[in-house]
């Protein structure tokens, strides 16, 4: 079975971004966009009505191709137990209330058991600080941890 992939917001604003000038985030484009290419059919992606709303968000052109590209992907549905657990991930990590849909991004995946969380959200999921804190929350709810990683680290399946 191919492995699961939740895809945050993150991967479909790099992949349908203008080129950049910061060498950076041209990088980081430039890794998506082989990512999506080569590693992409070979995963089953999933999203999040919080992906479709984030996406659909700002200039109207860019939401326009944000959304065409995960209109494919299937959508996991909301749930009690889902709002629950990203509570207590947001309440267990520092991550600000500006950014709180980021406790729903690491709580899909956890509770629909998806073997990963691919973002470019170094600052609230893809750091080691929050991996740590959501390894021990997990371990002591009993959820499944997914490896929480950027396209740079899942290249190869």
């Amino acid at each position: 079975m191919n492995p699961t992939v939740y895809t945050e917001t993150s991967i479909v604003s790099y992949l349908t971004a203008r080129p950049c000038r910061d060498l950076i985030v041209a990088g980081h484009q430039q890794i998506t966009h082989e990512w999506w290419s080569k590693v992409r059919p070979e995963v089953q992606c999933y999203i999040s009505e919080f992906v479709k709303q984030e996406a659909s968000q700002g200039d109207q052109q860019a939401a326009q191709k944000r959304l065409a590209a995960i209109q494919d992907i299937p959508l996991l549905v909301l749930n009690e137990e889902i709002t629950e657990l990203a509570f207590k991930y947001f309440e267990a990590t520092k991550i600000p209330e500006k950014a709180r849909t980021d406790a729903y991004h690491l709580a899909f995946p956890a509770w629909y058991k998806v073997d990963y969380l691919l973002t470019w959200n170094c600052k609230h999921l893809a750091n080691g600080v929050t991996r740590k804190v959501i390894e021990t929350l997990d371990k002591q709810l009993n959820f499944h941890t997914p490896i929480i990683c950027t396209p740079e680290e899942l290249m190869e399946v």
